[in-house]
């Protein structure tokens, strides 16, 4: 038809539709351009957004849908998908309820599916606590997308009870299928189950979320928007540990077209997770090009100044990470209270205290809160700088005073704690002002009372003793206490015998006065082997043999004595080196059989040993050398 007439309108529209179903949304894209005066200005307005759609060219799909002289509720379905995507969710809530209110045919329940996913994702990525829509949870898309409205709420308990039920649903719509294998169910399944490891993951549930990231992995879904979130996951879960693990999975975040299929949200995530890995394996230079590039992206945003700031600790460059941090927090005052925090740290880290002090008493938000003051006195107490400490409790308990109710509890327990401060570091007078203070706000707290007195009898004993009549009478303080109860109770360190055991003991007793005693037999005492009844044994034979009175000391030998202790070739003292003392007879070589003949006292130094040297040294050697391990 088109060979006979080239801009036949009917011919191309089916053309266009035949490559759409197909797939080549390009080439229609294409002929729908090259035949638009044919074609005309409106009339394939749906198709021409579609295949923008379909190629990722979200905003020229916008564009032409609200160029579009009609909308159609084919393009309002696109709408609803185009504004999805742009995460546009309030506008794209408004259509699907438009929609589903102005229209009743099959594909309703797509709708609701569609709706459901726009509430999730406002729940999830917004924290927008969603309204009821009433939908009926009779599908597994449904279940799934009303579990990750939930997960966004934080409600997680929850929310794994409806993957379970949608996991349920999942199984049984597709199993009435014949056509449809075990391994097709699976992976279906797949990102129900991912959802389900991510909330054992926010459980603290590790292990758990970790077998079940991986047994997804090995499925090997189509799905290179699933894959690409579990890989971060479980790169967040290994940390600085197993590095080589998370490099491998860091390729499936890598892969084609995952920019398409995730939230910006998700893409941000995975580019500070990749940021991060670069500093945990050294790659010094790619995560500071990783940071810079999403600094550049979102200039506001925190992470990736702390990201650059703990590449340069790492470095030893702690001065220019408090330099970044100081000029990020001065070009957004919104996050300076977050930027000078992390400046403390470092200080502290460098034992800096004070100066880390000076900074978090700038952060004029925070210097009133518990935690803040906690922290303040604890750094100011380990500098001993006294006097810092008491002046943060004293603008602490200011600010209640101006801001706050006098009696606010807060403010009552800083009051408490400043007087038990100056009380532990002898500042006696303002202690008992503080508490004196607390007393005039509640008279009936004995507790304050009993502090008060005590801090008084350390300066002004006579005002103790006035204070304490006000302290209440015993007998008011008597508590209804079973004292045999709390006595005989477990946790007891003194438990009373029961009488009816002591009644029994004595009545044992009584009985047995008449009994004769039986003796035990005595057992023989073991004699030593060479024990003989003839010789009498040694008196002495109890003390040790230094202590005994015939006990002479070691004998030393002939050889010991002569042993010589200078250097080779030298002798004793006591040695006779004069030839002529010797013997008469010169001395001759030993023959065969015969002893050897006499000679000197004197010892041939390569005869000599070294004193106390064991003389079978080598022996010992040898034969630890022949059998077991060598000590090396």
């Amino acid at each position: 038809v088109l060979q006979a007439s080239r801009e036949d309108a009917t011919a191309l529209r089916c053309k266009v539709v035949c490559l759409i179903q197909s797939g080549a949304f390009r080439e229609a894209l294409g002929l729908m351009g090259a035949h638009a005066k044919a074609l005309g200005s409106d009339g394939m307005a749906f198709e021409k957004a579609y295949c923008e759609y379909r190629l990722n060219r979200i905003e020229s799909a916008l564009r032409t849908i609200e160029s579009a002289a009609q909308r159609t509720d084919q393009l309002k379905e696109l709408y609803g998908q185009v504004l999805y995507r742009l995460e546009r969710y309030d506008e794209c809530l408004a259509t699907y309820r438009d929609l589903i209110r102005n229209s009743q045919d099959e594909y309703e329940e797509e709708r609701k599916t569609n709706l459901s996913a726009v509430v999730a994702a406002q729940s999830t990525w917004e924290r927008v606590v969603p309204e009821d829509l009433g939908l009926r949870e009779a599908t597994y898309e449904l279940c799934y997308n009303s579990a990750c409205a939930l997960i966004g709420q934080g409600k997680l308990n929850e929310a794994m009870k409806k993957l379970q039920k949608a996991e349920g649903l999942c199984r049984q719509s597709l199993s009435e299928d014949s056509d449809v294998t075990e391994e097709d169910i699976e992976a279906e399944l797949a990102i129900i189950h991912g959802q389900m490891a991510y909330i054992m993951q926010l459980q603290g549930r590790t292990e758990d979320a970790l077998q079940l990231y991986n047994q997804i992995i090995k499925l090997k879904p189509t799905d290179v928007g699933l894959l690409a979130v579990i890989a971060n996951n479980i790169i967040t879960i290994n940390k600085d540990q197993n590095v080589f693990d998370s490099k491998k999975k860091v390729k499936l975040t890598n892969a084609e077209g995952v920019e398409h299929k995730l939230s910006k949200k998700q893409l941000q995530a995975i580019e500070f997770n990749k940021a991060l890995l670069a500093m945990y394996t050294n790659q010094a230079e790619q995560c500071r090009k990783l940071a810079g590039s999403l600094q550049a992206q979102s200039p506001e945003h925190l992470l990736p100044v702390l990201i650059q700031a703990a590449q340069l600790c790492r470095e030893k460059q702690h001065a220019r990470a408090v330099g970044l941090l100081q000029d990020f927090a001065e070009q957004h005052p919104a996050s300076a209270a977050e930027v000078k925090l992390t400046m403390a740290q470092l200080k502290i880290a460098q034992g800096s205290v004070t100066k880390a002090c000076i900074i978090l008493r700038s952060i004029e938000e925070l210097q009133h809160k518990p935690g803040m003051v906690s922290a303040l006195v604890t750094m100011y107490s380990h500098e001993e700088d006294i006097d810092s400490a008491i002046e943060v409790f004293t603008q602490a308990i200011q600010w209640y005073q101006q801001h706050e109710a006098p009696k606010s509890p807060v403010h009552l327990s800083l009051i408490r704690e400043a007087a038990n401060f100056k009380l532990k570091h002898g500042r006696k007078e303002a202690a008992i002002s503080d508490l004196e203070e607390l007393w005039k706000q509640n008279p009936k707290d004995v507790h304050t009372l009993a502090q008060l007195i005590s801090a008084y009898s350390l300066v002004d004993p006579e005002k103790a003793k006035v204070l304490s009549k006000h302290l209440p009478s015993s007998d008011s303080l008597s508590l209804k206490v079973d004292v045999d109860a709390l006595e005989n109770s477990p946790g007891a360190t003194y438990v009373r015998k029961k009488a009816g055991k002591l009644a029994g003991d004595s009545q044992q007793k009584e009985q047995g006065q008449g009994d004769v005693k039986k003796k035990k037999k005595k057992k023989k005492g073991k004699l030593p082997k060479n024990y003989d009844p003839k010789v009498t044994p040694d008196p002495e034979r109890w003390l040790p043999m230094r202590e005994r009175s015939y006990y002479r000391g070691r004998k030393k030998g002939k050889k010991k004595d002569q042993v010589g202790k200078g250097t080779q070739g030298s002798t004793t003292a006591g040695s006779e080196l004069d030839a002529s003392k010797a013997a008469s007879s010169p001395p001759t070589s030993p023959r065969p059989g015969s002893a050897a003949a006499v000679s000197s006292n004197v010892i041939p130094p390569r005869h000599q040993k070294p004193a106390g040297a064991p003389a079978t040294k080598k022996k010992q050697q040898q034969k630890k050398k022949k059998g077991g391990k060598s000590g090396w």
